[in-house]
């Protein structure tokens, strides 16, 4: 059999290619995984067998996070269990990816040649949706724009048993926490923020279309056992301090590299103030610090949510095993992070990076001294952040006080639903009403401008301005490709409270608005239901289910289409040392994976590599003349764009490199940033540090992720220089890379790189690709 042959040759145990979530040993009562998945169940009886085996492995007590993690172990037996060191081969029980990102991920399924999916899985469609004149117009435009990808996703989502949540269902997480997400969960989506789930308990974590193929293949997901930071919340949430300050706060004290190849655990007695779907916008916006992922531990404000959107089943079995849903007595963290939540000010993070935090009594101080624009021309709410019925609740609190003094936003307005579940909740219970009374669009139930889906007309490019919103990040460019706007994260409260001052320097808290009438008043603190006292409206169906054979189902793709292109496999490692590579670009400062392969209209090749490589590091910043898209050719000596000067080495057969800075890749899960360089001839790439889930999309692309031994080395580097990599045919775990750089002046000098990569992954570099060698197992 092919899955036995598979097993035997990856060495790792018979239980390759076993399903455990669904094992038939007697469960006193099976509970479904969700109402889509009726034949998977959920096992709390395998998770605590697993346990058994670690627990007297390691003589100490778990943490919650490790606890799921290890209790999803492909082989507990003979698992090496080190944090921070050893990497973990695990079982997830489900998988989750966006449209943009499921392009790539079913194109790389396809060409595993497997006829189904062996894991639960989804497709959301909720990236493709441009955001200009309001939900039913931009959703009807997607639709026709889109049409080619969204029947792509459909029928191969059918063809191989993949659940497809058509346009207009909503944003990817909100609909994973209103059906899929319950505690205990071990989930990987192809997107930075799956970590919302955490805030039902699950383990959710994002990462790159390759890992979601090895796992729908019945491949183990391989992880790097992380390390645990813990976080204790003590008081209580009032006034206008909600939790998002408290994930503002976390990033303020972290920064976005502090998280890196660690998980973020909430406890504490504060945990019990905060709702479930504000543990979800904590655990959310977690990736900003560059967590693995985030989680809070089962309590009753879950099994409150779990009953209220239809899995009292899943609420009770959980309350059951709590034992194993919560952390250890005495379980030790890598880091541990107090925050008093009596004492927490509401928070303004930004601008230009998520981890600067203003309180907002601090706010309009910090921007006039740093002269930041202080009218806000567009205030913007909602996004898989911040769109739960609790949210919009609490913002309409706050528009309904200014209509009572007949005054509206002073700012552009909108509200993004997070789902249509959403949507349809707050229409019926009329919490739309004041929001667009003051001045609100409501946009499609899509991810539009949080992800730079916007087609924003009120100001020219390059244009100083300031916009404020609930969303999660806000690198340069990131929400309208403009780099001069100047974008603040708050509580969508906040932002509520800010359009109608239209002015950064406005504190709600203390300051007063103008009525109307000339009348001045202050706001009250904003207040809302955390769920809907007549339960959730449903709204319109838009799920497909696969049928139980889909192997009738055609997919196609036009060889001729500029939106999808079947993929190629790369070619493989010769074998020999890579000399005298020219630098295709020294990046200056933050590069994000934003900056490597930008977002906003370039979202509508997902599906084609060769045509959205063009976009390849457009928005870095070129460390030798600190301009964007402008760099050197060592061949010809002339300037030009990056990816037509990368297509010129391709084409002379001239393999590169790119130097980078400190954290370079965080941000979006999106692999293009390490399928395009790839594709346009790149063979490895050189910085102080990378964030975690880029580095391991450039592993699955046979790219060669490194780093400087000594980070000063960097400074080292001029663009001009030729890299030479020696010594690549004795490349092993944890033994540094030589590396020559040849200067311009004819002078040469040596320094060491250091790898992450293990054996299985240098195994991935040899034959080209992830991709590659798995096609090598199954031949």
């Amino acid at each position: 059999m092919l899955w036995q042959a598979l097993a035997k040759r990856l060495a790792i145990g018979p239980q390759l290619g076993r399903r455990w979530i669904a094992s038939s040993s007697s469960l006193a009562q099976k509970v479904a995984m969700s109402k889509f998945d009726r034949g998977e169940f959920i096992n709390y009886d395998k998770l605590g067998d697993n346990l058994r085996i670690v627990r007297d492995k390691l003589q100490r007590p778990l943490t919650l996070s490790e606890k799921i993690l290890y209790g999803h172990l492909d082989n507990p037996k003979d698992q090496d269990i080190i944090r921070g060191d050893s990497y973990l081969y695990l079982r997830p029980d489900r998988v989750a990816m966006q449209d943009a990102t499921a392009q790539m991920a079913m194109l790389q399924f396809i060409s595993s040649g497997l006829p189904r999916v062996a894991v639960p899985s989804t497709i959301h469609c909720d990236h493709l949706i441009e955001a200009q004149l309001g939900a039913a117009q931009d959703l009807q435009k997607a639709k026709d724009v889109n049409r080619e990808v969204y029947d792509f996703l459909a029928t191969a989502a059918a063809k191989y048993g993949v659940g497809f949540w058509k346009p207009g269902s909503g944003i990817i997480h909100q609909i994973v926490l209103e059906n899929y997400a319950f505690p205990g969960l071990l989930l990987i989506g192809t997107d930075s923020h799956t970590p919302n789930g955490g805030g039902l308990g699950g383990v959710c974590v994002g990462v790159g279309g390759a890992d979601a193929v090895d796992v729908m293949a019945s491949l183990p997901w391989e992880l790097k056992c992380p390390n645990v930071i813990g976080v204790r919340l003590t008081g209580k949430l009032s006034g206008w301090t909600s939790p998002k300050d408290v994930i503002l706060k976390v990033a303020d004290i972290l920064t976005v590299a502090g998280g890196t190849g660690a998980i973020i655990e909430y406890h504490g007695p504060g945990t019990e103030s905060i709702s479930c779907t504000g543990m979800a916008t904590i655990c959310n916006m977690g990736a900003e610090v560059g967590a693995t992922t985030s989680l809070f531990p089962f309590n009753h404000r879950m099994a409150t949510y779990l009953r209220a959107t239809g899995r009292g089943d899943i609420a009770s079995l959980a309350e059951r095993h709590q034992d194993l849903l919560v952390p250890d007595e005495g379980a030790q963290y890598d880091r541990l992070v107090e925050i008093n939540l009596d004492e927490l000010e509401p928070l303004v993070n930004g601008p230009f990076t998520p981890d600067l935090a203003s309180p907002i009594s601090k706010l309009g101080e910090n921007a006039v001294k740093n002269d930041w624009p202080l009218e806000i021309k567009v205030s913007l709410i909602g996004s898989c952040t911040n769109s739960s019925y609790e949210d919009m609740s609490r913002s309409a609190s706050i528009a309904r006080q200014a209509l009572q003094h007949g005054l509206k936003a002073k700012t552009a307005f909108t509200v993004t639903p997070g789902s249509e579940q959403i949507r349809a909740t707050i229409a019926r219970d009329e919490l739309d009403k004041p929001l667009a009374e003051i001045g609100g669009v409501v946009l499609a139930n899509a991810c539009g401008p949080c992800i730079g889906q916007w087609n924003r007309q009120d100001v020219k490019m390059g244009e100083k301005n300031t916009i404020v919103t609930s969303y999660n990040r806000n690198f340069t460019g990131r929400n309208d490709a403009n780099p001069a706007t100047h974008a603040f994260v708050a509580s969508p409260e906040i932002v509520t409270a800010l359009s109608l001052a239209g002015d950064l320097r406005f504190n709600p808290e203390t300051d007063f608005l103008t009525g109307a009438d000339g009348e001045q008043f202050k706001l009250d603190s904003p207040y809302g239901d955390e769920l809907p006292e007549r339960g959730f409206d449903p709204g319109q169906d838009t799920y497909q289910e696969p049928p139980e054979d889909g192997s009738h189902c055609n997919v196609d793709v036009d060889p001729n289409s500029n939106r999808l292109q079947l993929l190629t496999p790369f070619h493989q490692w010769d074998g020999k040392d890579l000399v005298d590579l020219p630098i295709l670009i020294k990046v200056h400062g933050k590069c994000t994976t934003d900056h490597i392969s930008s977002a906003g209209p370039w979202l509508k090749y997902r599906g084609h590599l060769d045509n959205i490589s063009n976009n390849m590091f457009i928005t870095a910043t070129n460390a030798e003349n600190m301009k964007l898209n402008e760099v050197k050719s060592q061949l010809t000596g002339e300037y030009g764009a990056v990816p037509d000067t990368a297509r010129q080495y391709k084409a002379k057969g001239v393999p590169w490199v790119v130097i980078g800075d400190s954290n370079y890749g965080e941000g979006s899960s999106r692999e293009h940033a390490a399928l395009e360089p790839r594709h346009l001839g790149g063979v490895a790439v050189i910085v102080r540090s990378f964030a975690r889930i880029h580095e391991t999309n450039l592993k699955k692309q046979g790219m060669l992720p490194l780093t400087f031994a000594d980070p000063t080395d960097y400074d080292r580097v001029q663009p001009s220089d030729r890299v030479s990599l020696l010594g690549l045919a004795s490349l092993t775990p944890g033994k540094p890379v030589r590396c020559v750089l040849q200067h311009s002046d004819g002078s040469a000098e040596e320094i060491l790189l250091d790898h992450t990569m293990n054996e299985m992954q240098i195994g991935w570099f040899k034959a080209g690709s992830a991709l590659n060698k798995m096609a090598e197992m199954f031949s």
